[in-house]
Protein backbone atom coordinates (compact mmCIF):
# COMPACT_ATOMS: atom_id res chain seq x y z
CA UNK A 1 0.00 0.00 0.00
CA UNK A 2 1.26 3.67 -0.82
CA UNK A 3 1.01 6.43 0.92
CA UNK A 4 1.62 10.18 0.10
CA UNK A 5 0.41 13.64 1.17
CA UNK A 6 -1.26 16.62 -0.39
CA UNK A 7 0.19 19.67 1.28
CA UNK A 8 0.51 23.28 0.27
CA UNK A 9 3.21 23.53 -2.37
CA UNK A 10 2.38 20.25 -3.63
CA UNK A 11 -0.88 20.05 -5.22
CA UNK A 12 -2.80 16.93 -6.02
CA UNK A 13 -1.63 16.17 -9.37
CA UNK A 14 2.03 16.19 -8.51
CA UNK A 15 1.33 14.27 -5.34
CA UNK A 16 -0.60 11.76 -8.07
CA UNK A 17 3.15 11.84 -9.86
CA UNK A 18 5.32 11.51 -7.43
CA UNK A 19 3.14 7.90 -6.09
CA UNK A 20 3.49 6.73 -9.88
CA UNK A 21 6.99 7.08 -9.33
CA UNK A 22 6.97 5.29 -6.01
CA UNK A 23 4.92 2.43 -7.47
CA UNK A 24 7.69 1.84 -9.79
CA UNK A 25 10.35 1.59 -7.20
CA UNK A 26 8.41 -0.83 -5.29
CA UNK A 27 7.98 -3.06 -8.76
CA UNK A 28 11.79 -2.63 -9.64
CA UNK A 29 12.67 -3.67 -5.88
CA UNK A 30 9.99 -7.04 -6.55
CA UNK A 31 7.08 -5.66 -4.69
CA UNK A 32 3.47 -5.39 -6.70
CA UNK A 33 1.06 -2.85 -5.21
CA UNK A 34 -2.46 -3.36 -4.53
CA UNK A 35 -3.49 -0.05 -3.76
CA UNK A 36 -2.71 3.77 -2.63
CA UNK A 37 -4.07 6.53 -0.78
CA UNK A 38 -3.24 10.23 -0.76
CA UNK A 39 -4.33 12.37 2.51
CA UNK A 40 -4.42 15.88 2.25
CA UNK A 41 -2.84 18.47 4.88
CA UNK A 42 -2.21 22.01 5.89
CA UNK A 43 1.30 20.58 7.05
CA UNK A 44 2.54 16.58 7.51
CA UNK A 45 1.67 15.57 11.25
CA UNK A 46 4.49 15.08 13.60
CA UNK A 47 4.03 12.14 15.10
CA UNK A 48 2.40 9.95 12.40
CA UNK A 49 2.92 12.43 9.14
CA UNK A 50 -0.95 11.82 8.06
CA UNK A 51 -2.51 11.21 10.99
CA UNK A 52 -3.97 9.01 13.00
CA UNK A 53 -7.50 8.95 11.61
CA UNK A 54 -6.12 8.55 8.44
CA UNK A 55 -3.99 5.34 9.56
CA UNK A 56 -6.92 3.65 10.96
CA UNK A 57 -8.68 4.04 7.55
CA UNK A 58 -5.59 2.66 5.93
CA UNK A 59 -5.35 -0.04 8.53
CA UNK A 60 -8.92 -1.33 7.56
CA UNK A 61 -8.17 -1.15 3.35
CA UNK A 62 -4.52 -2.92 4.12
CA UNK A 63 -6.56 -5.85 5.72
CA UNK A 64 -9.09 -5.70 2.60
CA UNK A 65 -6.78 -5.73 0.29
CA UNK A 66 -4.02 -8.38 2.08
CA UNK A 67 -1.53 -5.90 1.53
CA UNK A 68 2.12 -6.83 3.54
CA UNK A 69 3.68 -3.35 3.46
CA UNK A 70 2.79 0.30 3.79
CA UNK A 71 5.19 2.64 1.86
CA UNK A 72 5.30 6.19 2.87
CA UNK A 73 6.32 8.56 -0.08
CA UNK A 74 7.64 10.88 2.87
CA UNK A 75 11.18 10.01 4.50
CA UNK A 76 10.14 8.90 7.95
CA UNK A 77 12.25 9.16 11.64
CA UNK A 78 12.57 6.16 13.95
CA UNK A 79 9.79 8.00 16.40
CA UNK A 80 7.39 8.09 13.26
CA UNK A 81 7.88 4.66 12.12
CA UNK A 82 6.73 3.27 16.06
CA UNK A 83 4.09 5.69 16.43
CA UNK A 84 3.15 4.15 12.50
CA UNK A 85 3.45 0.79 13.84
CA UNK A 86 1.53 1.46 17.04
CA UNK A 87 -1.95 2.89 14.97
CA UNK A 88 -1.47 0.12 12.40
CA UNK A 89 -2.00 -3.83 12.03
CA UNK A 90 1.29 -5.53 13.52
CA UNK A 91 1.23 -7.55 10.80
CA UNK A 92 1.99 -4.79 8.58
CA UNK A 93 5.69 -3.39 7.68
CA UNK A 94 6.44 0.22 7.39
CA UNK A 95 8.58 1.33 4.92
CA UNK A 96 9.34 4.73 3.00
CA UNK A 97 10.61 5.77 0.07
CA UNK A 98 14.57 5.95 0.70
CA UNK A 99 14.14 1.92 1.99
CA UNK A 100 13.11 0.62 -0.74
CA UNK A 101 15.94 2.90 -2.97
CA UNK A 102 18.47 1.49 -0.73
CA UNK A 103 16.49 -2.48 -1.52
CA UNK A 104 16.61 -1.78 -5.03
CA UNK A 105 20.60 -0.89 -4.69
CA UNK A 106 21.49 -3.72 -2.88
CA UNK A 107 19.69 -6.13 -5.46
CA UNK A 108 21.84 -4.50 -8.28
CA UNK A 109 25.02 -3.71 -6.25
CA UNK A 110 27.63 -5.56 -8.54
CA UNK A 111 31.32 -4.31 -8.23
CA UNK A 112 32.97 -4.37 -5.11
CA UNK A 113 32.56 -0.44 -5.07
CA UNK A 114 29.16 -0.56 -5.64
CA UNK A 115 28.48 -2.98 -2.77
CA UNK A 116 30.51 -0.84 -0.47
CA UNK A 117 28.46 2.01 -0.99
CA UNK A 118 25.07 0.19 -0.77
CA UNK A 119 26.46 -0.72 2.43
CA UNK A 120 27.55 2.00 4.28
CA UNK A 121 24.18 3.48 2.86
CA UNK A 122 21.98 0.82 4.28
CA UNK A 123 24.18 1.62 7.70
CA UNK A 124 23.81 5.46 7.39
CA UNK A 125 20.23 5.14 7.24
CA UNK A 126 19.84 2.30 9.81
CA UNK A 127 22.14 3.90 12.55
CA UNK A 128 19.40 6.42 13.80
CA UNK A 129 16.62 4.19 13.48
CA UNK A 130 17.87 1.51 15.74
CA UNK A 131 15.64 2.69 18.76
CA UNK A 132 12.78 1.16 17.23
CA UNK A 133 14.46 -2.09 16.10
CA UNK A 134 15.71 -2.82 19.36
CA UNK A 135 13.70 -1.90 21.85
CA UNK A 136 13.72 -4.80 23.64
CA UNK A 137 17.84 -4.92 24.32
CA UNK A 138 18.04 -0.94 25.09
CA UNK A 139 19.03 -1.96 29.11
CA UNK A 140 22.41 -2.50 30.85
CA UNK A 141 23.95 -5.38 29.99
CA UNK A 142 25.42 -7.01 33.10
CA UNK A 143 24.72 -10.03 36.01
CA UNK A 144 25.69 -10.75 39.45
CA UNK A 145 29.12 -9.47 40.67
CA UNK A 146 29.38 -6.79 37.25
CA UNK A 147 26.37 -4.53 38.33
CA UNK A 148 27.19 -0.65 38.39
CA UNK A 149 28.01 1.60 35.17
CA UNK A 150 27.29 -0.59 32.23
CA UNK A 151 26.70 -0.04 28.31
CA UNK A 152 23.21 -0.43 26.55
CA UNK A 153 23.16 -3.08 23.81
CA UNK A 154 21.74 -0.44 22.14
CA UNK A 155 24.82 1.74 22.61
CA UNK A 156 26.96 -1.35 21.46
CA UNK A 157 24.83 -1.59 18.42
CA UNK A 158 25.75 2.12 17.52
CA UNK A 159 29.29 1.59 18.54
CA UNK A 160 29.32 -1.51 16.40
CA UNK A 161 27.76 -0.06 13.71
CA UNK A 162 29.87 3.43 13.46
CA UNK A 163 32.88 1.07 13.61
CA UNK A 164 31.96 -0.63 10.51
CA UNK A 165 31.00 2.57 8.59
CA UNK A 166 34.48 3.88 9.49
CA UNK A 167 35.95 0.61 7.45
CA UNK A 168 34.02 0.75 4.57
CA UNK A 169 34.85 4.59 4.32
CA UNK A 170 38.46 3.37 4.37
CA UNK A 171 37.95 1.20 1.29
CA UNK A 172 35.66 3.63 -0.82
CA UNK A 173 39.11 5.67 0.04
CA UNK A 174 41.25 3.04 -1.62
CA UNK A 175 38.77 2.54 -4.39
CA UNK A 176 38.65 6.61 -5.20
CA UNK A 177 42.36 6.43 -5.09
CA UNK A 178 42.08 3.35 -7.64
CA UNK A 179 39.70 5.19 -9.91
CA UNK A 180 41.88 8.53 -9.85
CA UNK A 181 45.06 6.70 -11.08
CA UNK A 182 43.16 5.11 -13.82
CA UNK A 183 41.44 8.64 -14.87
CA UNK A 184 45.15 9.79 -14.99
CA UNK A 185 46.08 7.26 -16.89
CA UNK A 186 43.47 8.24 -19.24
CA UNK A 187 44.52 11.70 -19.44
CA UNK A 188 45.09 11.48 -23.02
CA UNK A 189 41.59 11.22 -24.02
CA UNK A 190 38.66 13.82 -23.02
CA UNK A 191 36.38 12.47 -20.93
CA UNK A 192 32.40 12.97 -20.62
CA UNK A 193 30.28 12.16 -18.20
CA UNK A 194 26.67 11.02 -18.64
CA UNK A 195 24.32 12.15 -15.82
CA UNK A 196 21.07 12.65 -15.37
CA UNK A 197 17.28 11.62 -13.68
CA UNK A 198 16.85 7.82 -13.37
CA UNK A 199 15.22 5.97 -16.25
CA UNK A 200 16.01 8.98 -18.49
CA UNK A 201 17.63 6.93 -21.11
CA UNK A 202 21.62 7.49 -19.92
CA UNK A 203 22.16 3.43 -20.91
CA UNK A 204 20.63 3.49 -24.53
CA UNK A 205 22.96 6.53 -25.27
CA UNK A 206 25.84 5.45 -23.88
CA UNK A 207 25.32 2.06 -25.97
CA UNK A 208 24.62 4.10 -29.13
CA UNK A 209 27.71 6.05 -28.82
CA UNK A 210 30.35 3.15 -27.51
CA UNK A 211 28.46 0.44 -29.62
CA UNK A 212 29.24 -1.74 -25.82
CA UNK A 213 26.86 -4.26 -25.06
CA UNK A 214 25.50 -3.05 -21.82
CA UNK A 215 22.13 -3.55 -19.84
CA UNK A 216 19.34 -1.03 -21.05
CA UNK A 217 16.53 -1.66 -18.97
CA UNK A 218 13.04 0.35 -19.03
CA UNK A 219 13.42 0.12 -15.13
CA UNK A 220 14.39 2.51 -12.56
CA UNK A 221 17.81 2.50 -11.73
CA UNK A 222 19.14 -0.36 -14.07
CA UNK A 223 22.88 1.03 -13.81
CA UNK A 224 24.17 1.27 -10.35
CA UNK A 225 28.08 0.06 -11.70
CA UNK A 226 29.74 3.10 -13.27
CA UNK A 227 30.96 2.00 -17.03
CA UNK A 228 33.53 3.52 -18.87
CA UNK A 229 34.25 3.03 -22.47
CA UNK A 230 35.79 4.73 -25.48
CA UNK A 231 33.24 6.80 -28.17
CA UNK A 232 34.03 7.24 -31.58
CA UNK A 233 33.02 10.95 -32.02
CA UNK A 234 33.66 11.60 -35.80
CA UNK A 235 37.05 13.27 -37.55
CA UNK A 236 39.56 11.15 -35.27
CA UNK A 237 38.17 12.36 -31.86
CA UNK A 238 37.39 9.70 -29.52
CA UNK A 239 36.46 10.17 -25.71
CA UNK A 240 36.35 8.26 -22.96
CA UNK A 241 32.30 8.15 -22.15
CA UNK A 242 31.00 6.91 -18.43
CA UNK A 243 27.87 6.37 -17.33
CA UNK A 244 26.59 6.97 -13.89
CA UNK A 245 23.86 6.32 -11.56
CA UNK A 246 20.52 7.86 -12.25
CA UNK A 247 19.65 10.95 -10.07
CA UNK A 248 15.79 10.68 -7.59
CA UNK A 249 13.91 12.91 -6.11
CA UNK A 250 13.43 13.10 -2.01
CA UNK A 251 17.03 11.25 -1.79
CA UNK A 252 17.95 11.82 1.68
CA UNK A 253 21.75 13.13 1.48
CA UNK A 254 23.32 10.19 3.73
CA UNK A 255 22.43 7.89 0.84
CA UNK A 256 24.34 10.59 -2.04
CA UNK A 257 26.83 10.67 0.25
CA UNK A 258 28.17 7.33 0.00
CA UNK A 259 27.49 7.34 -4.10
CA UNK A 260 29.63 10.45 -4.46
CA UNK A 261 32.97 8.23 -5.45
CA UNK A 262 30.86 7.37 -8.49
CA UNK A 263 29.41 10.97 -9.33
CA UNK A 264 32.53 12.16 -8.81
CA UNK A 265 33.20 11.14 -12.37
CA UNK A 266 30.83 13.97 -13.64
CA UNK A 267 33.16 16.63 -12.03
CA UNK A 268 36.24 15.49 -13.24
CA UNK A 269 34.81 15.21 -16.72
CA UNK A 270 35.92 17.58 -19.61
CA UNK A 271 32.03 18.07 -20.20
CA UNK A 272 28.97 16.70 -18.68
CA UNK A 273 26.24 15.41 -20.50
CA UNK A 274 23.07 15.68 -18.36
CA UNK A 275 20.44 13.66 -20.30
CA UNK A 276 16.63 14.64 -19.73
CA UNK A 277 13.95 12.54 -20.77
CA UNK A 278 11.74 14.89 -22.90
CA UNK A 279 8.58 12.61 -23.10
CA UNK A 280 8.05 12.92 -19.51
CA UNK A 281 5.53 14.54 -18.05
CA UNK A 282 7.73 16.23 -15.11
CA UNK A 283 10.64 16.43 -16.99
CA UNK A 284 11.39 20.15 -16.26
CA UNK A 285 11.36 18.95 -12.20
CA UNK A 286 13.69 15.58 -13.46
CA UNK A 287 15.99 18.30 -14.81
CA UNK A 288 15.89 20.47 -11.92
CA UNK A 289 16.67 17.56 -9.83
CA UNK A 290 19.72 17.31 -11.35
CA UNK A 291 21.28 20.66 -11.77
CA UNK A 292 21.02 20.92 -7.47
CA UNK A 293 22.88 17.68 -7.40
CA UNK A 294 25.25 18.62 -9.99
CA UNK A 295 25.66 22.41 -8.10
CA UNK A 296 26.32 20.50 -4.81
CA UNK A 297 29.01 18.34 -6.33
CA UNK A 298 30.33 21.73 -8.04
CA UNK A 299 29.90 21.22 -11.78
CA UNK A 300 30.19 24.36 -13.19
CA UNK A 301 27.34 25.07 -15.06
CA UNK A 302 29.04 26.06 -18.78
CA UNK A 303 30.96 22.87 -18.01
CA UNK A 304 27.42 20.58 -18.77
CA UNK A 305 25.30 20.33 -22.12
CA UNK A 306 21.82 19.62 -21.70
CA UNK A 307 20.38 16.65 -23.68
CA UNK A 308 16.24 15.75 -24.45
CA UNK A 309 16.12 12.03 -24.88
CA UNK A 310 13.19 10.31 -25.84
CA UNK A 311 11.92 12.53 -28.60
CA UNK A 312 10.32 9.59 -30.36
CA UNK A 313 8.02 8.95 -27.59
CA UNK A 314 6.86 13.30 -28.22
CA UNK A 315 3.77 13.31 -29.90
CA UNK A 316 4.25 16.51 -31.26
CA UNK A 317 7.60 17.90 -32.93
CA UNK A 318 7.29 20.81 -29.80
CA UNK A 319 10.64 19.77 -28.81
CA UNK A 320 11.86 20.70 -24.89
CA UNK A 321 14.15 24.11 -25.11
CA UNK A 322 17.08 24.81 -22.56
CA UNK A 323 16.74 28.81 -24.22
CA UNK A 324 17.48 31.35 -22.82
CA UNK A 325 19.03 29.39 -19.99
CA UNK A 326 21.56 27.68 -21.86
CA UNK A 327 22.59 25.23 -24.49
CA UNK A 328 21.08 22.17 -25.13
CA UNK A 329 20.60 19.01 -28.12
CA UNK A 330 17.41 17.33 -28.35
CA UNK A 331 18.21 13.20 -29.89
CA UNK A 332 16.55 10.17 -29.47
CA UNK A 333 19.02 7.39 -28.28
CA UNK A 334 16.42 4.20 -29.41
CA UNK A 335 16.30 5.84 -32.76
CA UNK A 336 19.72 7.45 -33.78
CA UNK A 337 17.60 10.87 -34.72
CA UNK A 338 20.23 13.60 -33.31
CA UNK A 339 22.80 11.79 -32.78
CA UNK A 340 25.46 12.64 -35.15
CA UNK A 341 24.26 16.28 -34.62
CA UNK A 342 25.36 15.65 -30.78
CA UNK A 343 28.18 14.14 -31.85
CA UNK A 344 29.37 17.38 -33.78
CA UNK A 345 28.06 19.49 -30.69
CA UNK A 346 30.05 17.68 -28.40
CA UNK A 347 33.57 17.61 -30.41
CA UNK A 348 33.05 21.26 -30.86
CA UNK A 349 33.13 21.90 -26.99
CA UNK A 350 36.05 19.79 -26.68
CA UNK A 351 38.27 20.92 -28.83
CA UNK A 352 37.19 24.49 -27.78
CA UNK A 353 38.03 23.99 -24.92
CA UNK A 354 40.44 26.14 -22.41
CA UNK A 355 44.20 24.86 -22.59
CA UNK A 356 43.25 22.98 -25.87
CA UNK A 357 45.79 23.99 -28.89
CA UNK A 358 45.43 23.20 -32.86
CA UNK A 359 48.29 22.76 -35.22
CA UNK A 360 48.23 22.89 -38.66
CA UNK A 361 52.22 21.73 -39.58
CA UNK A 362 52.85 21.29 -43.14
CA UNK A 363 54.19 17.73 -44.58
CA UNK A 364 56.97 19.33 -46.35
CA UNK A 365 58.80 20.36 -42.90
CA UNK A 366 59.21 16.33 -41.58
CA UNK A 367 61.08 17.51 -38.46
CA UNK A 368 58.12 19.82 -37.45
CA UNK A 369 55.65 17.08 -37.98
CA UNK A 370 58.29 14.52 -35.71
CA UNK A 371 58.07 16.70 -33.37
CA UNK A 372 53.95 17.73 -33.27
CA UNK A 373 53.23 14.07 -33.80
CA UNK A 374 55.08 13.48 -30.61
CA UNK A 375 53.90 15.62 -28.23
CA UNK A 376 51.42 14.05 -25.09
CA UNK A 377 48.30 14.51 -24.79
CA UNK A 378 46.53 14.99 -28.05
CA UNK A 379 42.52 14.50 -28.50
CA UNK A 380 42.43 14.49 -32.21
CA UNK A 381 45.03 13.69 -35.58
CA UNK A 382 44.26 14.19 -38.96
CA UNK A 383 46.17 14.35 -42.70
CA UNK A 384 45.36 16.43 -45.39
CA UNK A 385 46.62 16.20 -48.47
CA UNK A 386 49.56 18.97 -47.65
CA UNK A 387 49.45 18.99 -43.68
CA UNK A 388 48.83 17.50 -40.24
CA UNK A 389 46.25 18.93 -38.06
CA UNK A 390 46.57 18.18 -34.18
CA UNK A 391 44.36 19.16 -31.28
CA UNK A 392 45.70 18.82 -27.70
CA UNK A 393 46.16 19.76 -24.57
CA UNK A 394 49.85 20.72 -23.59
CA UNK A 395 51.47 23.69 -21.63
CA UNK A 396 51.62 26.38 -24.48
CA UNK A 397 55.38 26.92 -23.22
CA UNK A 398 56.34 23.60 -24.66
CA UNK A 399 54.97 24.44 -28.02
CA UNK A 400 57.06 27.42 -27.93
CA UNK A 401 60.42 25.34 -26.72
CA UNK A 402 59.63 22.47 -29.52
CA UNK A 403 59.24 25.82 -31.74
CA UNK A 404 55.62 24.82 -32.80
CA UNK A 405 54.22 27.62 -31.85
CA UNK A 406 54.35 29.78 -35.34
CA UNK A 407 51.89 26.50 -36.09
CA UNK A 408 48.61 27.06 -33.65
CA UNK A 409 45.24 27.94 -35.92
CA UNK A 410 42.35 29.64 -34.14
CA UNK A 411 39.91 26.27 -34.48
CA UNK A 412 39.64 22.57 -35.22
CA UNK A 413 36.44 24.20 -37.69
CA UNK A 414 38.71 26.23 -39.31
CA UNK A 415 41.17 23.10 -40.54
CA UNK A 416 39.49 21.38 -43.67
CA UNK A 417 37.56 24.86 -44.17
CA UNK A 418 35.10 23.01 -43.22
CA UNK A 419 32.02 24.28 -40.42
CA UNK A 420 30.46 22.42 -37.88
CA UNK A 421 33.76 20.42 -36.90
Amino acid sequence: MLVGLVVPGLPRPLAEEHLDELERLVETAGGVVVGRGLQERVKPDPATVVGRGFLHQLGSRCEDEAAESVVFDEDLTASQVRNIEGELPKSLKILDRAAVILDIFAQRARSREAQTQVELAQLSYLLPRLTRRWRHLSRQAGGIGTRGVGETQLEIDRRLISRRMAQLRGKLAVIERDRRLRRERRIDLPTVALVGYTNAGKSSLFRRLTRAAVLVEDRLFATLDPRARRAALGEEVTAVLTDTVGFIRKLPHDLVAPFRSTLEEAVDADLVLHVVDAAHPAWEEHLRVGEEVLEGLGVERNQTLVVFNKIDLLQSRCYPTMEPRGESVTLSAATGKGVVELKERVRTILLSAPGVAILRVPLEEPEMVRRAVGLPHQLARRFMDEAVELAMRVDPRLLVEAGLDLYRIPGWNTLSGKGGG
